[in-house]
């Protein structure tokens, strides 16, 4: 069994998710801790659950969703795993900070590429890498099917998408990637997203007024 544990970080009010199983193995999904904090309060919470870090993962690497992967990599010696199509967006992040007067220190590790149907390992339990584009040219969602939930980024919110304003942002692609990899999993699906409240996939294939379900 997985269990996915939120966070809120950072001005931009993004949820960060650790998500573990029953033997301590967790990863780290989008860690957007900016301020020491915030921080502190999630290398506390992996000490305290006495869980053990094999993954940083970025749904997208707009800025709010990296301001903490340097602190996750040089506290828990992880490795950045994120779409290839990212890497120009990472790269673009230490920028995007200064522009919006939030300064970080960007990620410098290595990078490992993961892609449509990769299979994210926590012991006997995976994540399956969906490629939902559209608000960010290698956006990804993590969907555990066994235990039926997605973390889906900034692609789909409760009752909204993410913005496609920004480059490499497209309506019709994100529309498309919503419809073709999200609304196609079970109703009873749990969306966890990049900002807000949980939803499912069936709230949002009925009410969402920005895609429709086909």
């Amino acid at each position: 069994m997985l269990t996915v544990q939120p966070f809120t970080f950072n001005p931009l009010q993004e949820n960060t998710y650790v998500v573990y199983n029953e033997k301590k193995d967790c990863c780290i999904i989008d860690p957007g801790c900016y301020f020491t904090a915030e921080q502190s309060a999630l290398s506390l919470f992996i000490e305290q659950n006495h869980l053990k870090p094999l993954y940083l993962l970025n749904t997208h690497c707009h800025l709010d969703h990296i301001f903490g992967n340097a602190f996750v990599h040089k506290t828990f010696g992880l490795v950045l795993h994120l779409h290839a199509l990212e890497e120009q967006v990472l790269a673009f992040g230490a920028l995007s900070g200064e522009k919006w007067n939030l300064p970080f220190e960007p990620y410098d590790g290595p990078l490992s590429f993961i892609n449509e149907h990769t299979q994210i390992a926590l012991g006997d339990e995976t994540l399956t890498v969906l490629f939902t584009p559209g608000h960010s040219p290698g956006s990804v969602s993590f969907y555990s099917s066994a235990n039926n939930f997605v973390i889906s980024g900034d692609a789909l919110f409760q009752g909204s998408i993410g913005r496609t304003d920004l480059p490499g942002g497209s309506f019709e692609v994100l529309a498309q990637s919503i419809r073709e990899q999200l609304y196609t999993l079970p109703d009873q699906t749990v969306v966890h997203s990049g900002h807000g409240p949980l939803t499912t996939i069936g709230e949002e294939k009925k009410h969402n007024p920005y895609v429709k379900s086909l």
